[in-house]
């Protein structure tokens, strides 16, 4: 039964995202590409049959014209079905494109930054951007091999109406190419999946590279990053080179089996004609029936389209397999933003990072938390943001675990700036408050002191952040003004290490002094930050060493080694 005020964990989407789905989505576009497609094989189909006629026709006076008419329709029926095919295979891909681009991201953006350590940054892009126009592909290129199944099988009845043995020569042809086409499906599937694996690799160290190139260009390694990221190109073009290898020899092959096809059945026909059996306009149809049937080879760019639909797809489904952080439904209750751990314990890869941590924060208080590097300083502050869940224990705002509460009332509650914040939207006064009052975005840069510089950028808050430049300081107050909105606790992760001493001082006297009713933990390697101070938390090893006034603690000679 689920405890009170939480949702049952909601299963990872992956589970539910399958190549069927994907090829369902495609909705009333599948049904159009397929009649559209059904109605083009008729008519080819059709189409032999009449010339055969017409044939019979000028060979025994009949009526030519009628039979050329009729053709004329058949080959009209076959553009403008031509033509619908093409235009709702497009919209289809389009719309499932679309639709995969959006429930990427925002999965992306739900499984967090635990989620997506998974990925490197160029791998997501890669998933989100060309694999998903991949997978797309799925409907269209589904019905697209069904419908290529109409034209051998209708070419086959046609053939027995006009004479069995035609059929049974064309019957044992068309096997060798199916055969053809199976192989080739099989080895395209590995193959493709293998040439994406390599796409995403060289496009996550190119992220990499475009994150640091300024570090890059410094340090003069722009030759040796080059042949980092293009490391992986060798085997990007042996998949490449093996595709094309699989494509080459299944297409000679069906090059070579589509002549015995229409052979067998050129050479069958022709003992039928001169037998008599035969007319020569049905030679004619049976011989285009037989060129059909040849051309199931030139399916395999449909078979090898498909298979990087189905890699598309599992690409896709391996980001929906992390599963999203996951809300409640409780709201806060009125309190002054006390926080407590209780026995909390993170673990990483290969060690403990948290060890079973028992802490109170108390309302309103301003809490310094210091330790060296490694101690387990950010880890506390993303678990009390709850940007990460703790492995054991939980963390409780005002008496309710953060994970009891609901995605709004929390991230309306709770804020979180960083030391190396990452500024999104579309203009500074965006990157402060997206979507709040201007009013309320103002108020925020006066506060952490963001407003010197935004008002002085050439159209104020609402220059473009492209254009926009900011230091490392610079973009450290709009963090702080990003997370100033929070009404009830802010978490920052050394968010002011970036400052000038004098900046930096006055921000701190504005976080350790009354914010009115709102608690901060401070990550800080600043002792006079620690000293203005309501509490200092000392972590050790992912424990807390102590905890109380800074002025208490100095008097460690351990406590003070922390700040160098």
């Amino acid at each position: 039964m689920t405890p009170r005020g939480e949702r049952e964990r909601p299963r990872p989407a992956g589970r539910d995202f399958t190549f069927g789905a994907v090829v369902l989505h495609g909705g009333r576009w599948l049904p159009l590409i397929g009649i559209a497609a059904l109605v083009d094989s008729l008519a080819m189909l059709a189409l032999p049959f009449v010339f055969g006629r017409t044939v019979d026709a000028i060979v025994g006076g009949g009526d030519v014209n009628r039979w050329l008419l009729v053709a004329t329709g058949l080959i009209v029926v076959s553009i403008v079905s031509d033509l619908v095919d093409t235009f709702a295979d497009a919209a289809c891909s389009a719309g499932t494109t679309a639709w995969l681009r959006h429930r990427l991201i925002r999965h992306v953006l739900a499984i967090g930054p635990v989620g997506t350590r998974r990925f490197t940054t160029g791998d997501l892009v890669s998933r989100v951007s060309s694999n998903a126009v991949d997978a797309a592909r799925a409907g269209p290129s589904s019905v697209t091999v069904g419908a290529a199944a109409l034209p051998p099988v209708g070419s086959l009845v046609l053939l027995a109406y006009i004479d069995v043995w035609l059929a049974a020569a064309f019957l044992a042809g068309v096997a060798l190419v199916a055969l053809v086409l199976l192989a080739f499906a099989r080895r395209t599937a590995e193959v493709a999946l293998a040439y994406q694996q390599a796409q995403g690799r060289i496009a996550a160290r190119l992220t990499e590279s475009l994150t640091g190139i300024r570090t890059i260009a410094a340090a003069g390694t722009v030759d040796r990053e080059d042949e980092r990221v293009l490391q992986p190109l060798p085997g990007l073009h042996d998949h490449g080179m093996r595709t094309w290898s699989v494509l080459a020899r299944s297409s000679a092959q069906a090059a070579v089996v589509g002549p015995i096809v229409l052979v067998a059945v050129l050479a069958a026909g022709g003992l039928q004609l001169v037998d008599g059996r035969i007319t020569a306009g049905e030679f004619f149809a049976a011989s285009q029936y037989a060129v059909m049937g040849a051309g199931l080879g030139a399916l395999t760019g449909v078979f090898a389209e498909l298979a990087r639909a189905r890699a598309g797809v599992q690409r896709a489904a391996e980001v929906f397999d992390v599963p999203p952080i996951w809300y409640g439904r409780r709201e806060l209750p009125p309190g002054p933003g006390r926080l407590e751990f209780r026995g909390v314990t993170v673990r990483g890869d290969d060690s403990v990072l948290l060890d079973g941590v028992d802490l109170v924060v108390p309302g309103e208080a301003a809490v310094a938390v210091v330790g060296r590097s490694g101690a387990g300083k950010s880890v506390l502050a993303a678990v009390a943001g709850r940007l990460r869940d703790p492995d054991e224990g939980q963390v409780l705002l005002d008496g309710v675990p953060l994970h009891e509460i609901g995605h709004d009332s929390l991230r309306a509650a709770v804020g979180c700036a960083f030391e190396e914040p990452e500024l999104v939207g579309a203009t500074a006064g965006d990157a402060i408050g997206l979507g709040l009052e201007r009013g309320l975005v103002v108020a925020a840069a006066h506060a952490t002191h963001a407003y010197e510089f935004v008002s002085r950028l050439p159209e104020g808050f609402d220059t473009a952040l492209h254009d926009a430049p900011m230091s490392g300081g610079e973009r450290q107050r709009v963090g702080l003004a990003r997370a100033w909105h929070a009404g009830r606790l802010l978490v920052l992760d050394d968010a002011t290490s970036s400052l000038d001493t004098v900046t930096e001082m006055q921000i701190s006297r504005t976080l350790t002094g009354d914010l009115g009713r709102r608690t901060r933990l401070i990550v800080t390697h600043r002792a006079a930050t620690a000293a203005r101070a309501d509490l200092v938390v000392w972590l050790e090893d992912g424990r807390v060493r102590a905890c109380g006034p800074h002025a208490q603690l100095w008097d460690d000679l351990a406590y003070r080694e922390v700040f160098g």
